[in-house]
């Protein structure tokens, strides 16, 4: 009997009482439910460490020259040659700038300095181009960096030519119109400028070296006098 009454009094001891009770089979106590630090989310994300502020979207504004061209200058040229549907009028569809650097051919240092240049004048990034083939005469091996160009649409294009007009050209040395004849016989226009300067974009005194490019003016024109007409409404400075 005596052995029999201290099986209880065993169990009793090694009861570990309310502290460790883990309640019924299968539950879990509010500490373990919590998630452990550093753990995603239901949604495969980590928590934020801070409620971040949503980013303000980028305002849209129309360029003052595309404005020009759909009140104004759609109607003149749709008067002047008497086009029968609004699609035939032409626009100018893209603008390209070519850049070409004779002597990065011994320094590529100078191909990236025009290349930085480009792209603040033109707002986006450039494309560096490269040789196709190999020319003993000028030290010129195949797939070597000798210029960079861009091509502008849409906004940043109709901006370019606000710009090109109304602040780079007057700023030319000796200017004195650009020549009516340089046209490729299918609407395209392209102007020469040697000095790259002429951009406000380019701070002089930090400027070591002045490069030249050639500026093509795209459109959808089918002739010449048509192309002529449009560019002279957006204000090109022909010569007389």
């Amino acid at each position: 009997m005596a052995d029999k009454e201290k099986k209880p009094a065993q169990a009793a001891k090694g009861d570990k009482g309310p502290k460790g009770d883990k309640g019924p089979k299968g539950e879990k106590s509010e500490k373990a439910k919590q998630p452990p630090k550093g753990a995603k989310a239901a949604g495969g994300e980590k928590k934020p460490a801070g409620e971040a502020k949503p980013a303000r979207p980028e305002e849209k504004v129309t360029p003052r020259l595309r404005t020009q061209f759909d009140e104004v200058i759609r109607k003149k040229l749709t008067d002047q040659f008497g086009y029968k549907n609004p699609m035939q009028v032409p626009l100018i569809k893209k603008i390209v700038i070519n850049m070409g650097i004779g002597e990065g051919v011994n320094d590529r240092k100078k191909v990236d300095n025009a290349a930085a240049d480009l792209a603040l004048i033109a707002g986006q990034k450039v494309v560096i181009t490269k040789a196709r083939k190999s020319i003993a005469t000028y030290k010129l091996r195949d797939g070597q960096a000798i210029g960079c160009k861009v091509t502008l649409r849409k906004a940043r294009m109709y901006e370019f030519v606000d710009r090109l007009i109304n602040i780079a050209l007057p700023r030319v040395r000796d200017f004195r119109g650009l020549s009516p004849k340089s046209f490729d016989g299918r609407g395209n226009f392209t102007l020469g400028i040697k000095e790259h300067m002429v951009f406000p974009e380019i701070d002089y005194d930090k400027t070591t070296d002045v490069w030249g490019m050639d500026i093509t003016v795209c459109t959808s024109a089918k002739t010449d006098d048509e192309a002529r007409a449009l560019l002279t409404a957006f204000n090109f400075p022909f010569r007389q």
